[in-house]
């Protein structure tokens, strides 16, 4: 969930998360180095009074400024290479849920059950009770169950939409005719909101996002009395 003032990205819920914090967590550091020794470099160069007009060429530190950078991009590419290709597996999801978006709301079939499908509509600020924040909540949530491997599957009756939840690093954008696929894991239950992130017309800001995420006996629990 994010806090007013709050600078970071939200606290990580899946494992896939976890990696892309540490991923822009060591590039944010590689950044923050070269820019300081670079900073450095060009404030000796400004204010030394040394110079040395007679050097034409430098050939050992051509290839060292080379072939550090280019050693360096190659250690990032691995490493986000290696993340793409884990938030793209599908691996033996247990449950299925397919979400439609439509100006402007989201709803929701669990395909593996037979009629089993809700529409979710955000509730005014007029209607919020205390402890509830605006623009987030929905008359209804998704519930799902944690610690399983969940395929998503989303498309738009309509306009472009974007189906985005932070804190699961999901993003997925919905288009009309067109069917995308997403995984989702949490490693813990809770509350985990989300909003459409592409302008799809006035109300574009009214479409929230709410997962909650019990224990499977729960969920199971839940299902059948919805049933």
């Amino acid at each position: 969930m994010p806090h007013g003032l709050q600078l970071g990205f939200q606290d990580a819920t899946s494992a896939i998360m976890e990696e892309l914090l540490h991923l822009h967590d060591h590039t944010l550091m590689i950044m923050f180095l070269i820019s300081t020794v670079v900073l450095y470099i060009i404030s000796l160069m400004l204010c030394t009074k040394l110079t040395h007009t007679n050097t034409m060429h430098a050939q050992e530190v051509e290839t060292m400024w080379t072939m550090v950078p280019a050693i360096i991009l190659i250690l990032i590419a691995l490493r986000s290479l290696r993340i793409l290709y884990m938030m793209d597996e599908v691996n033996n999801p247990l449950l299925t849920i397919k979400t439609m978006g439509h100006q402007w709301y989201w709803s929701y079939e669990y395909t593996d059950y037979e009629d089993f499908y809700f529409d979710w509509y955000m509730i005014p600020t007029s209607n919020l009770e205390p402890g509830q924040f605006r623009l987030l909540e929905e008359d209804n949530r998704t519930v799902l169950a944690m610690e399983m491997p969940i395929r998503m599957l989303i498309s738009s009756q309509d306009v472009l939409h974007s189906w985005a939840i932070p804190s699961l690093r999901i993003k997925s954008d919905a288009i009309p005719g067109r069917l995308n696929q997403a995984t989702l894991t949490s490693s813990r239950p809770g509350l985990y909101y989300g909003q459409c992130s592409e302008i799809c017309g006035s109300k574009h800001s009214f479409m929230p996002i709410v997962l909650e995420f019990f224990p499977l006996e729960h969920f199971e629990n839940w299902s059948t009395l919805m049933l």
